[in-house]
């Protein structure tokens, strides 16, 4: 894009708000981004296009950051019971994802009991089970259409008792009646806050990077029923269409914990904010 003989003027950022669009930053994103780019280089008086590439990478960090220092791992207390929610709609793979999480914990030595939460999609109790099989972890389930809180209840009896590091625990990912659902996660919260001292330690939200604006409106709707402390990014291999992580922070101030690069055990990574950042420009301009 960013041509070395360039003029930069309204042509340039037309082309410049068009890629960042097709890209997933949202269209709110983009037009603050333009904005501050438009003032920065009035202000700096900025002509030379190498300038430019430079300012668009500062600008991406400071969204991003947002003057905070962000830390993508986990919350997570030596010598407690670590509690972790993990929501999000059915589809965007909320289930691989905490396979992969269980399995990253248990390489760390940490002893780790997955719950099954989610007590009302057909299957989802057993997929949760394949999963905790595969990671080598302990698995807690009761059948379907058991009362998710309860389910909760007894698994943290369990995680108490034999010394948990690590439960995770699926939800529900009804959005049809947002009510219903907020009611049955603070319930669940209500249950973990009061059976352990330091209550639950992160809500974290499972969004899938393809869907775009679609992932943004999860984003808004989950952080309205519920406290999510951080984001779960899946199939992010490969897709230009990243740019749905600085829409996430800059529109809902939410940090992403971990991205998932593809299917393997393996491919769920802490969140890398630099290499996320040279790695979205290269896509949009090359090299």
């Amino acid at each position: 894009l960013i041509e070395q003989n360039q003029t930069l003027g309204e042509d340039f950022f037309i082309e410049l708000e068009d890629i960042f669009i097709q890209a997933d930053l949202g269209v709110d994103t983009v037009l603050y981004f333009i904005d501050t780019l438009r003032k920065q280089m009035k202000l700096k008086n900025i002509t030379d296009p190498k300038e430019i590439e430079e300012m668009i990478v500062d600008e991406m960090f400071k969204i991003y950051l947002q003057d905070e220092v962000v830390i993508a791992d986990l919350d997570y207390v030596e010598g407690a019971t670590n509690v972790y929610l993990i929501v999000g709609v059915n589809g965007v793979g909320k289930t691989t994802s905490i396979g992969k999480l269980a399995h990253q914990l248990k390489g760390e030595k940490k002893k780790v009991l997955v719950v099954a939460g989610d007590t009302f999609r057909a299957g989802a109790i057993e997929q949760l089970r394949v999963w905790a099989d595969r990671a080598k972890v302990d698995f807690f389930g009761k059948e379907p259409g058991s009362d998710p809180s309860s389910v909760i209840y007894d698994a943290l009896q369990k995680a108490k008792k034999e010394k948990y590091d690590v439960v995770l625990c699926d939800t529900a990912g009804r959005l049809q009646n947002k009510v219903n659902l907020m009611n049955e996660l603070e319930k669940m919260r209500r249950v973990i806050e009061k059976e352990l001292s330091n209550g639950l330690r992160e809500t974290l939200l499972v969004i899938d990077a393809t869907t775009g604006q679609n992932g943004l409106k999860q984003a808004e709707i989950f952080k309205e029923v519920t406290k999510v402390t951080g984001i779960i990014l899946t199939k992010m291999d490969g897709s230009a269409k990243g740019g749905i992580v600085l829409a996430i922070r800059h529109l809902y101030h939410l940090p992403i914990k971990y991205i998932g690069l593809g299917e393997k055990m393996d491919d769920l990574v802490l969140f890398d904010i630099e290499a996320y950042i040279y790695g979205l420009f290269s896509d949009f301009f090359g090299d």
